[in-house]
C-alpha cells in the first residue's frame, strides 16, 4: 500500500474531474447572479419570471396579467405594458424596498370611454353595446310607484346608467274614451287670440310634460266590429254609442237606429234617394269621369257619416272622407267604424297634409265652407291638392235655387273659379262641377295684376307641415308631372313620372327602386297571407306607419285584401306622398312625435317597418306605442318590423300596454339583424 503524498498526480486535489466541475458551476452561477441583479435595477431588459401561484386567466381583468420579477417577487407588471415599452408602477406594498431603484416611466393614461353610436366598435367587432339614447322622465311621472321600476346600472357595464321599465299603464278615465290629443286640447283652444277662421279645429298638440300616458278606454259593451261589406250598411251602437247624429239627421237619410245597430241607408242631405243614384248622375253628367279608370282617388270634403266614399269603393275608387271636429264631431267616428277611409281635418288656416296634385276628384256636398272668403283662399287649397285635369264637384244651394243671396254667392263663385283658370264643364240640377286646366299657359295669359296671382317659382306645393295657407295659385309643373298619370289598376304598378321630383340620394334609378320595393312587398306579404293565415284576421281598416312608396298598400291589393291602408310619409325622412297618390292610393304626412288625427279605434292593423328604430332619436318610443294602442282597434294587431337592438325595449312597452307579444324571424333567418314583433290587443286586456 502506498502512502499518501502530496506530490503524486492522484493526491492533487486542483487536478481531480469532480472540482474542475464544482468549479465551473459556481462561476457560472456567479456569472447569472451578477446579469440578474444589473437587469433588475430599472432596465428596460428586466428579467420575467412568472409566478407558479397565477390565477386562473379568468379571474384575471382583461387587460392585465400579474407576473413576478426576480428579486422582487411581490412587484406586479402589466404584459402588454412592458411589449409596448412601458412599465406599471409598483404596488403600494413594496415601495419602501424600491426606493432606490430607478423610478419607472409613468402609467399610460386611461382609455377614451365611447359612446357606442354604431353596430361596429373602434376595432371593427360586431357588437350590440352602443347608445340608444336616454329615456324621458316625464313620460312615466304620473305613473304610479308600482308601476314602474328603476335599475341603476345597464348589466354591469359599471357607467352607472339609469333605465326606467314600466311594468304596466294605468287606464285613462271613461271620459276620454274619445279623446284626440290635438284636437281636444281645450287650454290651447282657449289661448287662440281667433277662431273666427275655424282655427279651433287645427291642430293643437299638448305641450311637454302633458302628453297622453294612459290607456284609452273602449265604451262600455264594445264588441268586435261588423266586418266589411256588411260594415257598410250597419255597425253596433255600442261601438259609437251617439244619438245626435241620428236625431238631428233623421229625415235626411243619413243614419238610423234599430234596436243595437246604427243603420246607414246610404242617403245624404243632396242625395237623400241613395248615394248610387247620386254617383250615377255624376257620371251621366261628365262620363269623362269614368269611376274607376280615370278617376281613382277622391276627397270627398264635408263628408257626414262617408256614403258618398262608401259606395264609391264598389266602382274601384278610394276616397279619402274628411270633416272637422263640429257639432257633428261623431261623423268621422262613424265613417270609420263602417270600414271607410277618413280622417279629421278643417279647411282653416293652414294646408292641408295632402300633398299637390294628389286627387283626381274633389267633392263638396253643402258642405258648409265658405268658398270665396279671403278671397277664395280655400278653393286655392283645392286648386293645390286638385291633379291638373281633375274635377272639382259643388253640390250646394247657390247652384240651383234663386234666391238673391243664393245668386249672389253663385255669381262670386263663378269669378272666382274663371280667374283660377276653371273651367265649368257642367251644371245640371243642384250639381256643378268645374276641371282644373292641365298646364300654366292659362296662368300666364291672364291680365296683368289679375288676382290671386301665381305662387313664386320657388314654393314648395308638397310641403304641408304646419304650413300656413298661401293666396296664391299653385304652379303646375312644367315637366308635366302628375296630369300624365295611366288608368287604374294599370298605375298601381307603373312607375310614374313624379319619382323624378323626390329628393333622395338614389346611386340607382329610382324606377328601379320603386319597382324593387313593390316585389320585396308583394313576396313579404306573400308570406304574412300564408303563414301568419293574413285572411283570416277580416282586416279593413290599415294604418302604414312608414309607407316609403306605398309598396305595403300595392301589396295588399295584389293578394286581394279586401282592405284600405292610409300611408304614412313621416316628416322626418323623405316626402313620396305624390309618388302614393300617383299610383292610385292615399296618405298624409305626419310627425311619429306627436298624436295623429284620428278617434281611437281606428285600425285593425298597424304596421311599422324600420321607424322605431328612426324615430327613437327625436321621439320616445313609449309615447309612440301609446298613441299605436289609441288608435288601433280592441282585437287589433301591430306588426313592427325592424333592428333586433331595439326589440327588447318594444316587448317590455308592448307588455307594459297589455298587448301579448312574440318575436319572429324574417324570411332572411334567425341571423338577419332584423325581426318582426307580432302584438294583439285583446278585446279584454289581461
Amino acid at each position: 500500500m502506498k502512502e499518501f503524498s502530496y506530490g503524486g498526480v492522484g493526491s492533487n486535489p486542483f487536478k481531480s474531474a469532480a472540482l474542475i466541475k464544482i468549479s465551473a458551476f459556481l462561476f457560472v452561477s456567479l456569472v447569472f447572479f451578477y446579469l440578474g441583479t444589473r437587469f433588475s435595477n430599472g432596465s428596460s431588459l428586466q428579467l420575467i419570471f412568472f409566478s407558479s401561484h397565477q390565477r386562473p386567466q379568468s379571474q384575471l381583468a382583461p387587460d392585465s396579467a400579474p407576473v413576478g420579477l426576480s428579486p422582487n417577487h411581490n412587484r406586479s407588471f402589466d404584459l402588454f405594458s412592458l411589449i409596448n415599452g412601458t412599465a406599471s408602477s409598483p404596488s403600494s406594498g413594496n415601495q419602501q424596498q424600491l426606493q432606490t431603484a430607478a423610478p419607472p416611466p409613468p402609467s399610460p393614461p386611461p382609455p377614451v370611454l365611447l359612446d357606442r353610436t354604431g353596430v361596429v366598435d373602434e376595432n371593427g367587432k360586431m357588437t350590440d353595446d352602443f347608445e340608444v339614447g336616454d329615456y324621458d322622465p316625464k313620460a312615466t311621472e304620473d305613473l304610479g310607484s308600482d308601476d314602474i321600476s328603476v335599475e341603476v346600472g345597464d348589466g354591469g357595464k359599471g357607467d352607472g346608467g339609469v333605465r326606467v321599465r314600466i311594468k304596466k299603464f294605468q287606464v285613462c278615465p271613461d271620459s276620454m274614451r274619445e279623446y284626440i290629443p290635438c284636437l281636444d286640447n281645450l287650454e290651447a283652444i282657449k289661448r287662440l287670440h281667433s277662431t273666427e277662421k275655424g282655427e279651433k279645429f287645427e291642430r293643437h298638440c299638448p305641450e311637454q310634460g302633458k302628453e297622453l300616458n294612459c290607456l284609452i278606454p273602449a265604451p262600455k259593451g264594445y264588441r268586435a266590429p261588423i266586418p266589411w261589406p256588411k260594415s257598410r250598411d250597419e255597425v253596433w251602437f255600442s261601438n259609437v254609442p251617439h244619438a245626435r247624429l241620428a236625431e238631428d239627421k233623421g229625415g235626411q237619410n243619413w243614419i238610423a237606429i234599430d234596436k243595437d245597430k246604427f243603420k246607414f241607408p246610404g242617403g245624404g242631405t243632396q242625395f237623400i234617394h241613395g248615394a248610387d243614384q247620386y254617383l250615377d248622375q255624376i257620371e251621366k253628367m261628365l262620363p269623362e269621369i269614368a269611376f274607376g279608370r280615370h278617376t281613382r282617388v277622391v276627397l270627398d270634403v264635408g263628408c257626414g257619416v262617408a256614403s258618398f266614399g262608401a259606395y264609391l269603393f264598389s266602382r274601384n275608387v278610394i276616397t279619402l272622407s274628411v270633416a272637422p271636429k263640429d257639432v257633428h264631431e261623431n261623423q268621422i267616428q262613424f265613417a270609420l267604424e263602417r270600414g271607410v277611409p277618413a280622417m279629421v281635418a278643417a279647411f282653416a288656416t293652414r294646408r292641408l297634409l295632402y300633398p299637390s296634385q294628389a286627387f283626381d276628384l274633389i267633392h263638396c256636398s253643402r258642405c258648409r265652407i265658405n268658398w270665396t272668403r279671403d278671397d277664395g283662399i280655400l278653393l286655392l287649397e283645392v286648386n293645390r291638392m286638385l291633379r291638373a285635369g281633375g274635377y272639382f264637384a259643388w253640390a250646394a244651394q247657390p247652384v240651383y235655387k234663386h234666391e238673391a243671396a243664393l245668386e249672389e254667392q253663385w255669381e262670386e263663385m263663378l269669378n272666382l273659379t274663371i280667374r283660377l283658370c276653371w273651367k265649368l264643364v257642367k251644371k245640371e240640377g243642384y250639381i256643378a262641377i268645374w276641371q282644373k286646366p292641365l298646364n300654366n299657359s292659362c296662368y300666364l295669359s291672364r291680365k296683368e295684376g289679375t288676382q290671386p296671382p301665381l305662387c313664386e317659382p320657388d314654393d314648395d306645393p308638397d310641403s304641408v307641415w304646419y304650413v300656413d295657407l298661401k293666396p296664391c295659385i299653385t304652379r303646375l309643373p312644367e315637366e308635366g308631372y302628375g296630369s300624365n298619370v295611366t288608368a287604374w289598376p294599370e298605375r298601381l304598378q307603373n312607375p310614374p313620372d313624379r319619382l323624378q321630383s323626390i329628393q333622395i340620394d338614389a346611386y340607382i334609378s329610382r324606377k328601379e327602386l320603386f319597382k324593387a320595393e313593390s316585389r320585396y312587398w308583394k313576396e313579404t306579404i306573400e308570406g304574412y297571407v300564408r303563414a301568419l293565415h293574413w285572411r283570416d284576421f277580416k282586416l279593413r281598416n290599415v294604418l302604414d306607419m312608414r309607407a316609403g312608396f306605398g309598396g305595403f298598400a300595392a301589396a295588399l291589393i295584389e293578394n286581394q285584401l279586401d282592405c284600405w291602408v292610409l300611408n304614412v310619409v313621416p316628416v322626418s325622412g323623405h316626402n313620396t306622398l305624390p309618388v302614393i297618390y300617383d299610383r292610385g292610393l292615399v296618405g298624409v304626412m305626419h310627425d311619429w312625435c306627436e298624436p295623429f288625427d284620428t278617434y281611437p279605434r281606428t285600425y285593425d292593423l298597424i304596421h311599422a317597418s324600420g321607424l322605431l328604430s328612426v324615430e327613437q332619436k327625436r321621439c320616445n318610443l313609449s309615447t309612440i306605442m301609446l298613441e299605436m294602442d289609441r288608435i288601433l282597434r280592441p282585437d287589433g294587431r301591430v306588426y313592427i318590423r325592424d333592428t333586433l337592438a331595439i326589440m327588447d325595449e318594444l316587448k317590455e312597452i308592448g307588455t307594459a300596454l297589455g298587448w301579448h307579444v312574440s318575436m319572429r324571424d324574417t324570411s332572411e333567418g334567425p341571423h338577419a339583424s332584423y325581426r318582426i314583433l307580432t302584438c294583439d290587443k285583446r278585446l279584454v286586456r289581461l
